[in-house]
């Protein structure tokens, strides 16, 4: 584990190792190369689910739109910018507004509205995960002061995209929005799910070259969790819960040593497979947390997937289990920093000298 640039062969042969004590030395490794970074700072981005109505149909995503079974909700802009500065008032740093993707004048004007608020009120960094949207709009956001933007691909590979999708739904243009977040100058984050029925571990071996090759800043994965409302629910993963769990550790762990300097976040997903599930994770490499700031009432209606935890809590209630948590994990919040990762300057600055 001397040598950090990784084959993909080595890649594959980590995440298949059962050996206990080269997994406990990667993971070793991880948490020490984000130490040296951050330090033992934890950054958080204060999560606000403002709404769950939806356009696309994925095939594994309980918020799709024939899902005939769920409550569709809209929070209001008043509700929208009270959690934000209930954050901003909590030491959050950041927050990251995020929703069903819908492409209406309406829904964007309401965005466009909602960053301009939240900049005027308070102090936050902002993220946004919105979807694929066209490349005028993300500039518009962008300009409004939205910094960054998490577009999760899911898998970095097609022939599995389109086993998750419907027809009308395109890999191409996923990554074609990436390109675009990085061509405007976001913070560009993304992210694959772990454990996927069809998937392999070569494919997950490929997504973290991916992540590489496309120089990505920031990573948000965690386990494949089934939703019973999908078609996907009907078809078993070849990865069994336990399985999935330590892929997700050894992919964030991963992650850290083929990446480096990027945020890597601890998924809430972690906790249903593991009681502990983020903790592990923030001590396997990953150096983000995303408590859930949305009003209580809404919770229950955000189900991507089932047995999401933390929707019977309040804000607060959330900020006071993630300090136990990471008092566990021998971590600390880093306050009312936005918490940006130092690839992304790093990336920048090589465009800019034209390497």
């Amino acid at each position: 584990m001397k040598d950090i640039n990784l084959s993909k062969k080595e890649i594959i042969n980590l995440l298949l190792s059962e050996n206990q004590e080269e997994i406990d030395k990667l993971f070793q490794l991880a948490n020490q190369l984000a130490e040296n970074l951050f330090g033992n700072k934890v950054f958080f981005r204060g999560l606000l689910e403002f709404s769950n109505i939806c356009s696309k149909d994925c095939f594994y995503c309980g918020l799709r739109k024939s899902n005939k079974n769920l409550s569709r909700f809209l929070i209001t802009e008043e509700e929208i910018l009270s959690a934000a500065i209930w954050a901003d008032q909590n030491g959050y740093g950041s927050i990251t507004l995020q929703s069903g993707e819908i492409n209406t004048a309406s829904r964007l004007d309401l965005i466009k509205s909602i960053i301009s608020q939240i900049k005027k009120h308070t102090k936050l960094g902002i993220t946004l995960s919105l979807g694929e949207l066209c490349k005028k709009t993300y500039q518009d956001l962008f300009e409004l002061g939205a910094h960054r933007y998490l577009l999760r691909i899911e898998t970095s590979s097609s022939s599995l995209y389109k086993k998750l999708h419907p027809k009308d739904h395109s890999f191409e243009n996923r990554l074609q929005c990436l390109k675009d977040l990085q061509d405007i100058g976001y913070q560009t984050g993304t992210g694959v799910m772990i454990g996927l029925p069809f998937q392999t571990i070569k494919d997950l071996a490929n997504d973290l070259l991916f992540f590489q090759k496309f120089d990505i800043d920031m990573i948000g994965m965690g386990p494949y969790l089934c939703h019973e409302d999908t078609p996907l629910a009907k078809t078993v993963s070849s990865f069994s819960k336990d399985k999935r769990f330590m892929l997700s550790l050894k992919m964030i762990a991963l992650a850290r040593v083929l990446l480096k300097d990027v945020n890597i976040a601890a998924a809430t997903a972690l906790q249903v497979l593991d009681a502990k599930g983020r903790e592990k994770a923030l001590q396997c490499g990953a150096n983000v947390l995303m408590p859930i700031i949305t009003p209580k009432k809404y919770r229950d209606h955000y189900m991507i997937y089932e047995d999401k935890p933390c929707t019977d809590e309040t804000a607060s209630q959330c900020q006071m289990c993630l300090k136990r948590r990471l008092k566990s994990a021998k971590k600390e919040i880093a306050y009312n920093e936005w918490g940006d990762p130092p690839h992304f300057f790093a990336r920048t600055k090589k465009i800019k000298v034209g390497l």
